[in-house]
C-alpha cells in the first residue's frame, strides 16, 4: 500500500527524510482493527518527527500521521490517536504514545489501531472534516473546556493566529459563548480569526484592553511573558506546545503573586473526542481546511505546512 514514510531524520531539512512509497499492509494483533483511511490531516507533530524529535533512529522507517477518518467493516469511524493511555490493545505497562511514534501512522491507505480507539463518525461530518479533529481540534477542545474550564461569557486569549489549535479554539470558543481574543504576527491571519468568531485580534505582544480568565499557549518562549501578564488574578494558563522554544523565563513572581494556575494538556481522551464530534454535529461548526492533497502528493502537503503559509488544516485524501 502507499504511505508517507520517515526513512531518516534531519533537524534542519526535515523533508529530506520523507519518502512516499509502498509498504506492507498492516497485520493487526488481537483486539486491533485495520481502518481503510479515507482522509488524514497533517500536524506539526509530523514535521517534528522528521526532525527526529520523539522518533529515534531505531524506530525508522515509520509511517507518519496521527489523524484519520475512514471505514472498518462498513462503519464510518474516526481514529483516536493516543495509543496505550488506558492499556487497551497494548497492555497496562506500555507508556502513552501517539500514532507514528511507536506504531505506524495514518498517512497511508490503511492503519491498524486498537479497536477501542475507534469512535463513530457522525453522518453530519465529511471524512475530510472528521480527519481534522483528533489532534489539533481535540487539543483545543480539552484546553478550553477541560483544562481551562471555560464557560459562556469567559474571556480567553489564544496565542498564535492561524495554527490548527488556535483556529479550532477560536471557533469552538465562539460557538460556546466564550469571548476569544487572538494574537498573531500576520495581519491576514488576524483578520481571518475575526471572521471565524474572535472578538479581538492583536499583534503578538500587544497590550490587551483587559485581563483574561485563561490563556491558551502553544507558541512558547516568544509569547510566554505576554501570556502570564494577560491573566487576571487566579487565572489559568494552559500549555499544549512550544513551537518557539520550551525554555521561557518563568515569570514566577507573577505566577505566585497572582495565584495563577499553569496546566499542561496533551491531546485529549477518547471521551473528549466523542464529545467534540457531538459538539461539531450539533452546532454546525466545521474545521477550516486550508488545502486538500492526494496521498501521492504528501510531500507537497508537508512542504506547505513547513512554509507556515497555511491557515487551518491541511488534509491528505486516499
Amino acid at each position: 500500500m502507499l504511505a508517507a514514510v520517515a526513512v531518516r531524520t534531519d533537524p534542519d531539512n526535515p523533508l529530506d527524510g520523507l519518502e512516499v512509497r509502498q509498504v506492507p499492509r498492516p497485520s493487526p494483533d488481537q483486539h486491533w482493527s485495520v481502518v481503510d483511511v479515507r482522509a488524514a490531516s497533517l500536524n506539526h507533530h509530523d514535521l517534528w518527527s522528521l526532525r527526529g524529535v520523539g522518533l529515534p533512529p531505531d524506530r525508522l522507517p515509520m509511517v507518519l500521521g496521527t489523524d484519520a477518518a475512514g471505514t472498518v467493516d462498513g462503519r464510518d469511524v474516526v481514529v483516536h490517536a493516543v495509543i496505550g493511555a488506558t492499556g487497551h490493545g497494548v497492555g497496562p505497562d506500555e507508556r502513552r504514545s501517539l500514532l507514528s511514534e511507536r506504531f505506524p501512522g495514518t498517512l497511508a491507505e490503511q492503519v491498524a489501531v486498537p479497536t477501542w480507539n475507534l469512535v463513530p463518525k457522525p453522518a453530519e461530518l465529511s471524512f475530510e472534516e472528521a480527519a481534522c479533529l483528533p489532534t489539533a481540534w481535540l487539543t483545543a477542545y480539552r484546553m478550553l473546556f477541560v483544562s481551562a474550564g471555560a464557560r459562556p461569557g469567559d474571556r480567553v486569549l489564544v496565542q498564535g493566529a492561524g495554527g490548527g489549535v488556535s483556529t479550532a479554539a477560536v471557533m469552538l470558543g465562539a460557538a460556546a459563548g466564550v469571548e476569544v481574543l487572538v494574537t498573531g504576527r500576520d495581519e491576514g491571519k488576524r483578520a481571518r480569526a475575526l471572521e471565524l468568531g474572535a472578538s479581538l485580534a492583536l499583534e503578538t505582544g500587544a497590550r490587551l484592553p483587559f485581563r483574561v480568565d485563561a490563556v491558551l499557549e502553544t507558541v512558547g518562549a516568544a509569547t510566554w511573558r505576554h501570556s502570564v501578564a494577560a491573566l487576571r488574578p487566579g487565572g489559568t494558563l494552559v500549555v499544549a506546545g512550544a513551537t518557539s522554544g520550551d525554555q521561557p523565563g518563568a515569570e514566577l513572581t507573577r505566577v505566585f503573586f497572582n495565584e495563577l494556575s499553569v496546566v499542561g494538556a496533551t491531546m485529549g481522551s477518547k471521551d473528549d473526542l466523542a464529545a467534540l464530534l457531538r459538539f461539531m454535529a450539533r452546532t454546525g461548526v466545521r474545521p477550516v481546511v486550508d488545502s486538500v492533497h492526494p496521498l501521492s502528493a504528501a510531500r507537497d502537503a508537508l512542504a506547505r505546512m513547513e512554509s507556515g503559509a497555511h491557515f487551518g488544516k491541511i488534509v491528505v485524501t486516499v
